[in-house]
């Protein structure tokens, strides 16, 4: 499947969702939505903002990328295909939209960021999401775990004990973006910040002895995450611990992860298995991940997410304890079969009862 008939495929399902919901059009403002229905194209500039330059509105006569024309010739030129019509309006007029809007689906409007009289896409769109489609998205997520491991390998390669949490965030996003992704996420932390915290938003400590990555990277509209960690100097027994304690819960979260299963008994697998290595509070200092996609986390698990996995969908865990945390993104398939996608051939791994995880750098 090529992206115009990727396109025109999940057109398709729009239309029928709109028709279900007894909905004469469809608004896609956001970031999310749009890459997901071009098939990998963007409508970013702003690159911290959720909704993007351009949006997709659908009813059941046509189907359109509206923006204004500042924008209109390059979107058309680099990000679009198959049957979307590009329709433009002045930069200073931005009620044109609306009005064509009006003309086109006078009544019941859906959307992802529903404004005024507009109606919230029923839960069934969301979800719809989480199954990705076989050699077309499927293939351009292998191809971001791929770049964004080479690029985490880069930075963390390099890294120095002298160099600050900001000189590795740095080499983290540089990395990242020179293979064309976008750093949604980069933490970085040095052994100091890494000890007291888990979300170790960056800040200037130096890295010392060992340091700590995360990358939540997006590219085609797609994410990916991934976290390494870097010692200077054999890793001491106690970090060795931790690290050996989260790829043992990630280990029995990953068997538990079947076509089919609940989230809500995959969290109780987490719980159970941080009270198996001793560290029964620590699903309570962190969440635990779930499913990626075209948001960072397309959901998180909660003792209360009923939803169930489904096929073709990826997976992006991150137990964590104090100073040691596991996470990488995982396509679980159409049989249930696992790939992990972001562990590069040149890092360094250790065995665990899931195969090849990562270990830590030792330089």
């Amino acid at each position: 499947m090529n992206r115009a008939q990727e396109v025109a495929a999940k057109l398709g399902r729009l239309v029928n969702l709109m028709e279900e919901a007894g909905a004469d059009g469809v608004r896609l403002r956001g970031i999310d939505w749009f890459a997901w229905v071009t098939a990998g194209g963007s409508n970013v500039v702003v690159l911290a903002s959720d909704v993007g330059v351009a949006e997709v509105f659908l009813t059941k006569e046509g189907a359109w990328i509206l923006t204004d024309e500042i924008e209109a010739d390059r979107l058309r030129d680099e990000e679009i295909v198959g049957p979307l019509q590009v329709w433009s309006h002045p930069w200073a007029d931005a009620s044109a939209k609306d009005a064509f809007v009006n003309e086109q689906a006078p009544g019941h409007v859906l959307s992802d960021r529903p404004a005024p009289g507009e109606d919230p896409l029923p839960a069934s769109a969301w979800s719809m999401r989480w199954t990705l489609l076989d050699n077309s998205e499927s293939g351009r997520l292998r191809t971001v775990g791929r770049l964004a491991a080479e690029a985490m390998t880069e930075a963390l390669t390099a890294c120095e004990p002298t160099w600050t949490e900001r000189d590795l965030a740095a080499a983290g996003s540089a990395a990242l973006v020179k293979r064309g992704l976008e750093p949604g996420l980069v933490m970085a932390a040095g052994e100091r910040r890494l000890a007291l915290y888990r979300h170790f938003v960056t800040k200037d400590d130096p890295v010392g002895s060992y340091g700590g990555l995360v990358f939540c990277a997006r590219g085609q509209g797609l994410y990916v995450s991934i976290t390494r960690f870097v010692s200077f100097g054999k890793l001491d027994e106690r970090s060795a611990e931790a690290h050996e304690k989260v790829r043992t819960v990630e280990a029995r979260v990953l068997e538990a992860c079947r076509l089919g299963a609940r989230f809500d008994d995959l969290y109780d697998t987490l719980r159970r298995a941080y009270e198996d290595v001793g560290e029964r509070d620590a699903i309570n200092q962190h969440h635990q991940g779930g499913l990626t996609g075209y948001r960072a986390r397309e959901v998180i698990v909660t003792p209360d997410t009923k939803d169930v996995l489904p096929p073709n969908c990826a997976l992006a865990w991150n137990p964590s304890v104090i100073g040691a945390k596991i996470e990488d993104t995982i396509f679980m398939d159409s049989a249930g079969a696992h790939q992990v996608l972001t562990l590069d051939p040149a890092w360094p791994t250790v065995e665990s009862t899931f195969g090849p995880r990562p270990a830590v750098l030792e330089k």
